[in-house]
């Protein structure tokens, strides 16, 4: 096989465990999406692959474990009819449309309105009572001056935290508080993680929607979402302010994580995405498998790089969709090379060492 679209990367007991043995579907009891905002149009066509050909062979319960724009993919996986929903999505994602200058108010409407087209026909309830699926949701609750909605006290605390990170990932604590939402039929890995304080909520009808869209507003972007349904009162924002790439133990002792995302490294969190120095915990991705678009396949790309949100300023409205439907086009080949990976059972050659 001569094509290198995808990067395969394990942690060191998924690594040996793989080479020596080989890699079986049904160990899989945990998938991982993180935080990226429009980065995910590039998984679009390996989600489409996962849940066609991995889902239907996967041994429940399995976790999906994501912040950001990962719940709200992962909100397809887990409907009665996930191509239909990431399709739905996708196309309301990329065909968005805002007025020359959008202000906060509008794109906070315009995600509440994708929102509700992602859980549209009875979602909700298929997510929350699927056969496989466990869904757990991570967010922040903002407190003091990273609650406020007013642009230059949210700004200002959002230069703090970002200057006291630097210093110290802990510092983030004075600023926000882990909530995780989760489905109680199974509790995750990391549910008892004491890194941060962490406010642990049953996700359920009342709240699923205000949660996906709260882990999807990121500060100054989109106001936060107020006093959620089950949890204690106060903002609730972007949960990739503290879990990013979900620097977290994703995996149980006899399980592996897939973990489809956008790069080959991790970044633990939102204000780290500019700190060489600040590294994951690799004990936490020690069974994770972590498959990546290559450099290679990236530069082919319109403009050599993966969509985000810049675009919306350096492309005109039809320039943008086309790009990014171009993108999606590309991404093809990823999962055709997935789907290739995994149906040859080539896994074990192709891994490199995360």
């Amino acid at each position: 096989m001569t094509s290198r679209n995808l990067v395969f990367r394990a942690g060191t007991a998924a690594f040996d465990s793989i080479r020596r043995h080989g890699f079986a579907v049904e160990r899989i009891g945990t998938i991982a999406g993180a935080s990226g905002g429009a980065k995910w149009l590039v998984l679009s066509q390996i989600d489409r692959a996962i849940v066609t050909n991995i889902v239907p062979k996967l041994r429940g319960p399995v976790h999906l474990i994501s912040s950001s724009i990962g719940s709200w993919r992962f909100a397809c996986y887990a409907q009665s009819d996930p191509l239909a929903a990431i399709t739905r999505f996708e196309d309301a994602y990329i065909g968005q449309n805002f007025s020359r200058k959008p202000g906060i108010v509008e794109i906070t409407d315009k995600s509440r309105e994708f929102v509700r087209i992602l859980l549209a026909d009875d979602a909700a309830s298929k997510i929350l009572q699927h056969r496989i699926f466990r869904t757990h949701i991570m967010t922040v609750r903002a407190r003091h001056l990273a609650a406020s909605e007013h642009r230059f006290l949210l700004a200002s605390s959002l230069i703090a935290a970002a200057s006291l990170n630097a210093i110290s990932r802990r510092m983030l604590a004075l600023f926000y508080e882990r909530a995780l939402f989760f489905d109680p039929r199974d509790l995750p890995p990391f549910f008892s993680i004491k890194e941060f304080s962490m406010q642990k909520i049953q996700l359920d009808a009342d709240n699923l929607e205000d949660v996906i869209v709260a882990t999807g507003s990121i500060p100054l972007v989109l106001h936060g979402v107020g006093n959620i349904a089950g949890a204690n009162r106060g903002v609730y924002r972007d949960g990739g302010v503290i879990d990013y790439h979900l620097d977290l133990p994703h995996s149980e002792a006899d399980r592996l994580t897939l973990y489809p995302h956008f790069f080959d490294r991790i970044i633990p969190g939102w204000f780290d995405k500019k700190l060489p120095w600040r590294k994951p915990n690799p004990a936490n991705f020690t069974r994770t498998i972590l498959v990546s678009p290559s450099a290679e396949f990236v530069a082919r790309l319109p403009r050599g790089k993966i969509p985000d949100r810049t675009d919306f300023a350096t492309y005109s409205q039809p320039g943008r969709i086309r790009a990014w439907r171009e993108v999606v086009n590309a991404c093809e080949a990823l999962a055709e090379e997935f789907n290739d990976v995994m149906q040859k059972d080539q896994l074990a050659a192709r891994l490199e060492r995360l």
